[in-house]
């Protein structure tokens, strides 16, 4: 009789145990490389350290603690710091995470990055993720062998925020550094300090205090699930490039990209997107090429009003680095000046 009472309670325990495991939402992590990832000679070393050097799963494994707030799985689909990204790289990232949401025993996902970045590769996936599950990108500024290494903590955070109920439909979150960001705002504004990462002008989505994510705000602009951009079908991005505006800029750089067959130009213009003579030639001569041109601004901040009398269309509050990653994914679409500048107004 005790044999029987003990085995019922033995069944009993597994079974709990099994249940609270399988009841925990499913986060796949999906590693890139960058400095979450990296290692240097000694624990003080800060910079000059290699980028890229950690697998995921010994991410995975150097928190635990995130055991206790999903089932995680990772898988890796670069290794690199994230300078050398690039558009085949991010379209099949994009790729992936559409595949990976659309099970449904998938209840979200974390992507770990470099910081260069991040906020390219966010914001092309906050446009072209077609789902309303919580997508999180995470990072670190110090490589994962220094001493007080932000990596850990901003890894568990990120699992924390994409296991939320709360986060769904909130678009592509970036997480670092207790603050919960939008992809479409924030971007990185120092090359070393931990809170890096921000939006001036339009705030966090939200905060983490003692391991809980506390929301505040959403996003007005278009994203994800709404988004009219479908790339999951795509095999090469569009060429866009950016050329900056300053005392003296030069028109052979437009020369330089007709001649490489640019689809698209952002200028990085200064103020709010102001055009230099030599540029306003440079410009012309790219919309006769038939390369659509977007005018941004190189501050980094504020709106680029819209005005008829000036060429090219306009970022709206993007940045140029932004800019170029949605005139990449519009030109996937159309050709429209008319529809992309609506693109750039609205998303």
């Amino acid at each position: 009789m005790k044999i029987r009472v003990f085995m019922a309670a033995v069944l009993l325990l597994i079974s709990h145990c099994v249940f609270s495991s399988t009841s925990l939402p499913h986060i796949v992590i999906l590693a890139t490389g960058g400095t979450i990832a990296g290692t240097a000679a000694n624990n003080t070393q800060t910079a000059g350290y290699k980028s890229g050097e950690l697998g995921v799963q010994t991410l995975i494994n150097a928190v635990p603690e995130m055991n206790n707030i999903a089932r995680v799985d990772g898988e890796q689909v670069a290794n690199i710091g994230s300078e050398n990204m690039t558009s085949d790289i991010i379209l099949k990232l994009s790729q992936k995470v559409n595949a990976l949401l659309a099970r449904d025993d998938v209840d979200g996902v974390v992507i770990t990055h470099g910081t260069d970045t991040l906020d390219e590769t966010a914001y092309f996936l906050n446009l072209t993720v077609k789902s309303d599950k919580p997508v999180v990108f995470t990072a670190a500024m110090r490589p994962a062998s220094a001493i007080s290494a932000d990596g850990a903590m901003n890894l568990l955070e990120a699992v924390t925020v994409a296991a939320d109920p709360n986060a769904k439909g909130r678009g592509v979150m970036v997480v670092l550094n207790d603050r919960i960001g939008s992809a479409r705002f924030v971007t990185k504004t120092n090359a070393t300090t931990l809170d890096t990462f921000k939006a001036p002008e339009e705030g966090y989505l939200g905060v983490i205090v003692n391991g809980q994510p506390q929301f505040e705000t959403r996003v007005e602009k278009i994203h994800t699930l709404r988004s009219v951009f479908d790339v999951r079908n795509i095999k090469k991005l569009p060429n866009v490039v950016i050329i900056y505006g300053y005392q003296d800029d030069p028109e052979y750089m437009y020369d330089a990209a007709i001649a490489h067959h640019a689809d698209g130009i952002i200028y990085a213009g200064t103020g709010a997107g102001s055009v230099s003579v030599r540029s306003d030639a440079g410009i012309k001569k790219a919309e006769k090429a038939g390369i659509i041109v977007v005018r941004a601004s190189r501050t980094g901040n504020g709106v680029v009003p819209l005005d008829k009398g000036q060429l090219g269309l306009v970022s709206d509050s993007l940045n140029p680095a932004k800019a170029r990653v949605l005139l990449m994914t519009a030109l996937t679409q159309t050709r429209n000046p008319e529809l992309i500048q609506s693109y750039f107004s609205t998303y």
